[in-house]
């Protein structure tokens, strides 16, 4: 089964999109997962897509950061050593200035920056992880271009970004690599649910996304390569994966 064989990895937004994608690819690897939902329908969807493959499931709330530690603690095993974090939460937020209240905007936070900070800070307890963990987060090219509308969405994106650029340089001591991934359009539900809102079919940024929509695999790809030992000379880093977007 290869490098990830009996590897302990933590994917939180497991239950759709890119997180279920790399879920599945790691299954297959030979991985020990640790999959993470914050509904019970996402619970449900994990419960059956991995029956019986002994991964162990984790229910928490990201909007709530401060409940992520009892959440953290009561549900997963504290003995074991993590090899590797993804953090596919992602919050999305689309709402002209008008209607951008500050409760609304603290939400974002909270989900997309505050609740991966503090992961990231239950994982790196001392006898939590084991050497060469690898941490990668999900970005998004709305942190580096920004539009109209996507204002919270894109402020928690950059921030999540600086805050990789921090976490890399304070851990790498502790043989620990930090990094994101700034994706693209990619063909998630999320997307769909994006496109339905539009009032035609056309999705203007994929006009400057030269290599057309990507594909949850295509990400999924690149997560692998992050996770695994090949990669172990990249840290701090914010690395497109944008279908060219960002040229």
């Amino acid at each position: 089964m290869g490098k990830f064989e009996n590897k302990y990895i933590l994917i939180t937004g497991a239950s759709k999109g890119i997180g279920f994608t790399l879920a599945e690819n790691l299954d297959n690897l030979g991985a020990k997962l640790i999959l993470h939902a914050s509904t019970d329908a996402g619970m449900n969807k994990l419960t059956d897509s991995f029956a019986n493959k002994g991964h162990l499931l984790f229910k928490a709330d990201f909007s709530d950061p401060l409940s992520l530690e009892e959440a953290w603690q009561s549900q997963i095993n504290q003995d074991i050593k993590l090899d590797g974090f993804v953090n596919c939460v992602g919050l999305r937020s689309r709402r002209p200035l008008t209607l951008l209240k500050p409760a609304h905007v603290m939400q974002i936070l909270h989900a997309n920056v505050a609740s991966f900070i503090e992961m990231c800070r239950l994982i790196c307890r001392k006898n939590g992880f084991n050497p060469g963990l690898s941490i990668i987060t999900i970005s998004s090219i709305a942190a580096h271009s920004g539009g109209p509308g996507v204002t919270a969405y894109a402020a928690s994106k950059a921030a999540t970004e600086a805050a990789v650029r921090c976490l890399a340089k304070e851990l790498f001591k502790k043989e620990i690599r930090v990094n994101s991934l700034v994706c693209g359009q990619v063909n998630t539900s999320a997307y769909a649910d994006l496109m339905e809102t539009k009032s035609d079919a056309t999705d203007t940024i994929l006009e400057r996304q030269y290599l057309g929509l990507g594909s949850t695999q295509n990400i999924t790809n690149i997560l692998l390569f992050l996770l695994g030992g090949e990669s172990c000379f990249i840290t701090g880093s914010a690395i497109p994966a944008d279908g060219g977007y960002l040229s």
